[in-house]
Parts: C-alpha cells; sequence; structure tokens
C-alpha cells in the first residue's frame, strides 16, 4: 500500500525530536534527529573510540545507551577507554553488552530497552545492507550509530558504504578531529577529540 503524500505546509509544520546540543557539539554536529542512523569511520590510532564514548557521554544526557562491543567485549582496555572518556558518572544510564545482532533483537524487544544502540563495529556483525534496513526499519524510534573500520578513506566493505549512504549523520574521525559528512553540520563543522594530537596532526 503506497504511503499518504503529505503537502509542503504539512512537512513544513511537522515537528521532529531533536537533540539539543550545545557548545562544542553543536558546533560540529548542530541539532540532529534522535531517531535514525549516525555513521563514523575510521582507521585505527585517530581517536575513534575515544570520540564515540564521548560521544555516548553526551547523548546519556538524554536517553540510555546500550553499547554493544562486538570487537572488544568488557576487556581491560574496554574498561581504560571508558574511564579515559569520564564515563565513570553515567552509571545505569549506559549498558555494555557483546551480542549478535539476533540476540540484540530479542533485548531490543523488550519493554523500556534503551533508545540508542551504539553498535560496534558494523564489520563484526556480518550484516547485509538489507539486513540492516531491516533492522533499522524494525526499531523506528531507537537511534543507531555504528562504527565501521576504513579502507582508506571509505568504509570497510560494499555493504558498509551503502548503509553509511543511508545514515543521516554520517562521521569521518581523522587525526584527533570527527568531522560532520552528512546532512547535519554545525556552524565549525567538527569535533576536537584531543587538542595536542589534533594540532599536531592537522597543523592549526
Amino acid at each position: 500500500m503506497a504511503q499518504r503524500a503529505i503537502s509542503v505546509s504539512d512537512l513544513l509544520s511537522k515537528k521532529y525530536k531533536l537533540f539539543p546540543f550545545d557548545g562544542d557539539w553543536y558546533a560540529a554536529f548542530e541539532n540532529p534527529e534522535r531517531y535514525g542512523c549516525w555513521f563514523i569511520w575510521g582507521h585505527s590510532g585517530n581517536g575513534k573510540t575515544t570520540f564515540i564514548l564521548k560521544l555516548c557521554k553526551e547523548l546519556s544526557k538524554y536517553d540510555r545507551i546500550l553499547y554493544n562491543s562486538l570487537e572488544e567485549g568488557a576487556a581491560h582496555t574496554m574498561q581504560k577507554a571508558f574511564l579515559n572518556a569520564g564515563l565513570a558518572s553515567v552509571k545505569r544510564r549506559l549498558i555494555l553488552v557483546s551480542e549478535s545482532i539476533k540476540d540484540l533483537c530479542e533485548r531490543l524487544d523488550k519493554d523500556k530497552s534503551p533508545n540508542i544502540i551504539v553498535i560496534d563495529s558494523f564489520q563484526y556483525t556480518n550484516l547485509t545492507f538489507e539486513k540492516y534496513l531491516a533492522l533499522k526499519n524494525r526499531y523506528p524510534k531507537k537511534l543507531f550509530i555504528i562504527n565501521s573500520q576504513a579502507e582508506g578513506k571509505k568504509p570497510d566493505g560494499k555493504p558498509a558504504v551503502r548503509t553509511s549512504y543511508d545514515a543521516s549523520l554520517k562521521i569521518w574521525v581523522e587525526g584527533y578531529r570527527a568531522f560532520s559528512k552528512g546532512r547535519y553540520i554545525g556552524p565549525i563543522g567538527y569535533y576536537t577529540i584531543w587538542d595536542k594530537g589534533a594540532k599536531d596532526y592537522h597543523g592549526n
């Protein structure tokens, strides 16, 4: 069945649920929508994990987060990364799991499940683009934040590339800066993860 068409007036008067970012977060990403998909990619050693965890700390102000760590799980390295990102203050606003997409869906089907889901990383899920779309469409009121490995300047693998095209917020991490490449770009357009590292790498 075809979806109901809407007029220009309907579109312009529609209200959206947005994250009320301010400061450095607004300067980088404006006020993005609270549903759908955000896609983050970059090479190891550029601050990607630190950025994602800092983003989780910011988002925990607004909703609960489920972090599905498929690469590292609850390893000591993850504990150190959580502590360095200041996530001790988040407490029960964020839960850490390491489970398949099937098990993740069983968790998300439960009442009062978290509305923000971090998947780390895309390559460990074995998702196709079609399966990713099915996951996103199954939970239209949730936000999926997907971390991806990179090949050159692109996400690693065709399914990851196609998924990045669907994301409303695309974030490329390089040299300790997270650059907005998607539909939400703030007045500066990037978030600095580590000042000294970014200045040494980018020269400004």
